[in-house]
């Protein structure tokens, strides 16, 4: 038998964590290995057609990846990762040599050589060739080097290079790796925190892959949080990283990647390709004719399983955003280079940038697609979607490797960049100025010339804004639609318009502003609200629907989540005040331990724990562990921020001056960035 697959037949007893049953196919539509006495397996006929990726206890599986050899007659390679040096490995081995930089040309600054349509773009879908040329047979992904134009590489020679307009020091990440050790007594609810994130890593084939929701183990009925939520990780995989822990991010990324090609279907409907999971489970799942064997199988949810049956829009737009994270923090940008990643982050774009009936630059979704995921009246153009859109598209512009197969899709990431900031900074933004511009609209415009395009009534500026907001700050509102503007403060997308700078210098700078003058309403007893305020009384019943979890100032409708911290603590040294990052961390320090770790808390000022909150949550504890080490090393936080990139101000997408209609003006938004 060949032992350098991962197929076989194991009498091993498993270390089972994970059940859960689920029918998955693949969307190549090859043959499932069936059983001989070469090497193949055989399942029970009610599992023959839910095994994608599988792994036998008593082999050793590849590198994770495609493998380079598979057994004969198979339909897919396998897909299992390498001996484990779980929490023992440094972010780089010392001596490994550093990798060229591949920098993204300007195709910003030479956008008269490009189209300028989007739909030119986003329709070529020849990179799926990939997947489908030559049938299942195609060499393996993994590859030692992808070709590219040698003017988009940067020589290894100097330590320093520049990036699009910005230098980057390469030798922090050897200082990072020398200095990892060297690291200051961690406290007893440091070493808590640990502990339990520890112990709520899920294994595969012998390897960790993530962490559970929650890890209670009073908890009688886990429902869907002993899955591994791409989302939840997130946390937990930067305070591993900056622990100098990369196996199991690596992992993750990975097999998440290979849960996007699978087949997904609600009552017989199947949602576009490229489409990322909400979570995964780990699958035990018995060999029939053997006794005592198993295998592990990976069972994803892509929102078939969920609450409301909705597809997570944010898993892709999350995952693109650990991917970069993952290179940055590591120096191993042979992650991102490889040929299955970089197709899992074109399909992802595909999915963002198809043509549709909208408008608008901002995508467009429905209740319950992202953090907040149960109705909550959200749906339409929310900014939390926006806003990781946005570092999404950043994230890919840096990682895409620009060659004649890509360099389209790179201009229509810039032109799709350009236009949604634009329209964000432009038509989400509210301060004391614009709301008084809002008191005074007309409305019945139906020229070009319109002042008020979106048809907003005055009348819809809710009684509690007008004394709320302070005179010096603003923020960007929670959601845009024709005749209807959400003025609740969603805290997940200012603190990413911050982060990604999706906003302007001067309105990053203004919802800092608003979150310290409003710091008893946003924070109170614990960092930090998911929104504000609350949805009460007859607006309580009928947006959510009466919906007994979201009361007011419970959950998502104005419960305070601990694991936010971590994304104000970077988004506060983005902006130079890490003593504010500081002043909401020594807060959640008092209690977090002594609540034991809880996912959320309720009433007004985050008082009480929540009424039915998980306690053990993995993403309040990996948020604060991570807020923690941000803190104290901020060179690495500035490692997973964009400072603002001028260029995009520049581009323009309508083309409205070709057909002599009024340009569009872009005056406005660059004006507001010097100030």
């Amino acid at each position: 038998m060949n032992t350098s697959s991962c197929i076989g037949i194991s009498t091993m007893t498993p270390c089972c964590r994970i059940w859960i049953g689920y029918r998955i196919s693949s969307i190549f539509g090859g043959s499932h290995v069936k059983s001989s006495n070469s090497g193949k397996t055989n399942l029970s006929k009610s599992h023959s057609k839910s095994v994608h990726h599988r792994c036998y206890s008593n082999f050793k599986c590849q590198e994770m990846g495609y493998s380079s050899k598979s057994v004969a007659g198979t339909g897919r390679r396998a897909f299992c990762v390498s001996d484990s040096s779980w929490g023992k490995s440094p972010v780089l081995a010392k001596g490994s040599s550093r990798r060229g930089v591949l920098v993204i040309p300007r195709v910003g600054s030479d956008m008269k050589n490009h189209s300028t349509l989007i739909e030119s773009h986003v329709n070529e879908k020849g990179f799926e060739k990939i997947y489908i040329q030559g049938g299942l047979n195609v060499k393996p992904l993994v590859i030692e080097k992808i070709e590219t134009s040698n003017e988009n590489v940067v020589k290894e020679e100097d330590n320093r290079v520049e990036v699009n307009g910005a230098t980057v020091d390469l030798g922090i990440l050897k200082d990072f790796n020398e200095n990892v050790t060297a690291e200051r007594e961690a406290s007893e609810i440091e070493k808590e925190a640990w502990k339990l994130l520890r112990d709520s890593v899920v294994s595969y084939c012998g390897n960790p892959v993530g962490t559970v929701a929650a890890n209670d183990p009073a908890d009688k009925q886990t429902l869907n949080y002993d899955q591994v939520f791409i989302r939840d990780f997130v946390p937990s995989a930067l305070a591993f990283l900056l622990n100098g822990e990369q196996e199991i991010v690596k992992n993750f990324l990975l097999h998440t990647l290979q849960l996007q090609s699978w087949e997904k279907t609600v009552d017989c409907y199947s949602p576009g390709q490229g489409l990322m999971p909400a979570s995964f489970k780990v699958r035990t799942v018995p060999l029939e004719g053997s006794d005592g064997a198993f295998e592990e199988i990976l069972d994803p949810d892509f929102g078939e399983s969920a609450i409301g049956r909705v597809a997570p829009v944010d898993s892709g737009l999350w995952w693109i955003i650990l991917l970069r994270a993952y290179g940055k923090i590591t120096g191993d940008y042979a992650l991102q280079e490889r040929v299955d990643v970089q197709t899992g982050i074109r399909l992802i774009l595909n999915l963002c940038l198809a043509d549709g009936f909208d408008m608008f630059p901002t995508l467009l979704v429905t209740d319950g697609s992202c953090m907040i995921d149960r109705r909550m009246g959200i749906h339409g153009h929310p900014l939390e979607i926006q806003a990781l859109f946005y570092a999404a598209l950043r994230c890919s512009r840096e990682m895409l490797i620009v060659n004649d197969g890509t360099k389209d899709l790179v201009a229509a990431i810039n032109n799709r960049l350009s236009a949604l900031s634009f329209h964000v900074r432009e038509y989400y933004w509210v301060d004391m100025k614009k709301i008084n511009e809002i008191y005074r609209y007309k409305t019945e415009e139906y020229s070009v010339d319109a002042i008020n395009k979106f048809n907003i009534y005055p009348d819809q500026i809710p009684s509690w804004l007008v004394d709320w907001i302070p005179e010096e700050g603003g923020y960007l509102i929670g959601n845009l639609e024709p005749g209807h503007m959400d003025f609740r403060f969603f805290t997940l997308g200012n603190l990413w318009a911050i982060v990604s700078s999706l906003g302007t210098p001067k309105q990053n700078e203004g919802i800092l502003n608003l979150i310290e003058a409003k710091w008893d309403d946003l924070v109170a007893h614990m960092p930090l609200k998911i929104c504000y305020p609350a949805l009460e009384y007859e607006e309580w019943r009928i947006i959510t629907g009466s919906d007994p979890k979201n009361t007011p100032w419970s959950y998502h409708n104005g419960g305070s989540w601990p694991t936010l911290l971590w994304q104000f603590t970077l988004a506060c040294i983005k902006m130079g005040r890490p003593e504010l990052a500081q002043k909401a961390v020594a807060l959640a320090e008092q209690r977090l331990s002594v609540d034991k770790w809880p996912e959320y808390y309720d009433t007004r000022s985050g008082r009480f724990i929540g009424k039915q909150s998980r306690l053990n949550q993995t993403w309040t504890i990996a948020g604060f562990l991570a807020s923690k080490m941000l803190l104290e090393n901020p060179e690495k936080a500035s490692l997973l921020f964009w400072e603002e990139d001028y260029e995009l101000l520049e581009i323009c997408v309508c083309g409205l001056s070709k057909t002599g209609r009024k340009k569009c003006s872009r005056s406005a938004a660059r004006s507001q960035n010097h100030v």
